[in-house]
């Protein structure tokens, strides 16, 4: 099964229309080649249009001493450094060239990787399906803060500062919030929360040992999917899309699909590092449609696709009529999916050889 991109043909007419919204070197990229439609079994999705290996190695150091500082993953900082999350940041964010603005970025991120890990999938680290449900609840109280009476406002204050995940969505939060204006914080406050709600759907999966079908499996993906961090491209470089174009129901359907799109490269890449337990879109169709490994790949390939193809026929109509910004996003939003599917071909969290 290849997990590639072929290298042949024009940039689609639709996908033209991003170019006026994108850097000069974002553009360059778009004008190489590009797939439509690709072969069977090849994926539909732009590679990383910057790599600058100082630059992640700068952002990864100072993840580690936030990590070793807020504490999580303790005795496994090394195995957190080798996933290069700031490398992941660096990829997707090819325009920004702060390490501060794509440490907060790699901040937010693994804050949620870690809850994911703490509280939902790894039972090492303390995951209980059963209390899922009332953890994120409570951590929801630290990215969208919670207001109590002050008699009891010291009791939940001492709870979060014991728990390592609280203090590192709090502190993630908190330098999110240097950078965004209070619509572009209150945005991914709101798509925590879906992805809040998106984890406690797995969680009753998990306690029911059941597999859900392959419908309600996508309904999962879509609220649990890479929109928190996809949604903070106009944050990092330094613009914002206005609530009046972000929340418009076809722009929101754009960058949801592409956030639909980009997680399930990773359900691609992430398989034979999780569990028999763990849920992924190539597990969920060999269960219930009888796939044999290869086909079931083959199958998320071309869900991908086709989502992806959703996303370049929306994001050119839309880039067409809509303002500097929103061309702009959709462009920083096809950029992210490039650097997105290059770390996830390349980190030591899915190829242990890399």
């Amino acid at each position: 099964m290849s997990i590639t991109s072929d290298l042949r043909g024009a940039p689609p007419a639709d996908l033209r229309r991003l170019l006026p919204g994108l850097g000069m070197s974002a553009a360059r990229a778009f004008l190489g080649p590009l797939v439509d439609p690709p072969p069977d079994g090849h994926l539909f999705c732009p590679d990383a249009i910057r790599d600058d290996p100082a630059l992640g190695a700068t952002v990864d150091d100072r993840l580690i001493a936030w990590a070793r500082d807020v504490g999580i993953y303790p005795g496994r900082l090394d195995k957190l450094r080798s996933y290069g999350f700031g490398r992941f940041m660096m990829l997707a964010h090819p325009a920004v060239q702060d390490p501060d603005r794509l440490l907060m970025a790699t901040k937010c991120l693994v804050a949620e990787w870690a809850a994911d890990d703490y509280y939902v999938d790894e039972v090492e680290l303390g995951a209980e399906p059963q209390v899922v449900g009332s953890r994120l609840a409570r951590l929801i109280s630290v990215v969208d803060p919670a207001q109590l009476v002050p008699r009891y406002a010291g009791d939940m204050a001492t709870y979060h500062r014991l728990q390592p995940i609280s203090e590192a969505f709090r502190t993630a939060v908190e330098h999110l919030s240097v950078y965004a204006s209070p619509a572009q914080l209150g945005r991914f406050q709101h798509q925590m929360a879906i992805l809040f709600l998106a984890w406690t759907q797995e969680a009753d999966w998990h306690v029911n040992r059941r597999t859900p079908p392959v419908w309600e499996y996508l309904v999962q993906r879509h609220l649990n999917s890479y929109l928190p961090p996809i949604i903070l491209v106009d944050v990092l470089a330094g613009y914002e899309l206005p609530a009046h174009e972000f929340y418009h129901p076809d722009v929101r359907r754009a960058y949801t699909t592409a956030g639909n799109a980009a997680v399930l490269v990773n359900d691609l890449h992430s398989g034979p590092a999780e569990s028999d337990t763990d849920f992924n879109l190539p597990r969920v169709l060999q269960v219930n449609e009888g796939l044999g490994h290869r086909e079931a790949m083959a199958r998320t390939v071309e869900i991908h696709n086709e989502l992806m193809h959703t996303f370049v026929g929306l994001a050119g109509r839309l880039s067409a009529t809509g303002s500097p910004n929103l061309r702009r996003f959709l462009a920083d939003t096809w950029a992210w999916l490039g650097g997105s599917r290059r770390w996830h071909a390349t980190t030591g969290r899915y190829n242990h050889g890399s």
